[in-house]
């Protein structure tokens, strides 16, 4: 009798055990067809997400699609300093006596990401290298030559606004005498186009070019500055 109400007990559970385990099936079926809807409804976002993804690559210049890793603001800023390099180098080519053009490049350097290279074609040599390899002196008026190109461009598309003053502070001592003459002649036509220039420099050629100056001297309370006229008038 009792090995019978062993038994017995044994198979009330083994069913009570299939009863769970049929119930857990059920519900293992129930949520399988669940997921298996929710992948089919995740297709579209995924598809939506790896086409965000690829541009957003391209645009920070991090995706292989995107073969000289430019960021799209250096996109958009390298059509811009087309227009300057192309402004500068009227200037420049007069600086220089025909000699430099200033081009955007956008090459990749060093590993560096391009788009916002610029390079100058040396008419001497026939060929288009690194503003780095410009000399002290033709680095300054190079740069003066985009500082100007730059307020061309401005001025063009500000809607009439003009930038009437400009100022540039020194280089103009690693200048020899003829680049000096033709670096001031340039500034001397933007006079006449009724602009003002300001020059600060401690060299004193640039006294006999310069019709207005205000000199700052040092004195023993401090400094004073005193207007000096083309005649070498002072006044305090």
């Amino acid at each position: 009798r009792e090995r019978f109400d062993r038994a017995e007990r044994a198979l009330r559970e083994a069913v009570a055990g299939l009863d769970a385990a049929r119930e857990r099936r059920t519900e293992l079926a129930r949520l399988s067809r669940r997921v298996a809807d929710e992948v089919r409804g995740l297709g579209p976002v995924r598809e939506e997400y790896e086409r965000v993804a690829r541009l957003a690559g391209l645009t920070a210049g991090t995706s292989a699609d995107n073969a000289r890793k430019m960021r799209l603001e250096s996109y958009v800023l390298a059509a811009r300093l087309e227009q300057v390099a192309a402004a500068a180098t009227a200037r420049l080519q007069r600086m220089s006596s025909g000699r430099y053009q200033l081009v955007h490049s956008d090459a990749r350097t060093g590993g560096r990401r391009a788009g916002l290279g610029l390079h100058v074609i040396d008419a001497w040599t026939g060929r288009e290298r690194d503003t780095a390899t410009l000399s002290g002196g033709e680095t300054f008026f190079a740069s003066l030559a985009l500082a100007l190109g730059l307020a061309d461009v401005v001025t063009d598309e500000a809607g009439g606004v003009r930038l009437d003053t400009l100022f540039i502070d020194e280089g103009f001592g690693s200048l020899d005498d003829q680049t000096l003459d033709e670096v001031l002649d340039v500034l001397d036509s933007l006079r006449e186009r009724d602009r003002s220039v300001g020059i600060v420099s401690h060299v004193a050629d640039l006294r006999r070019r310069i019709p207005a100056q205000l000199e700052v001297v040092k004195e023993r309370h401090g400094s004073a500055v005193r207007l000096r006229s083309g005649a070498d008038g002072l006044s305090d």
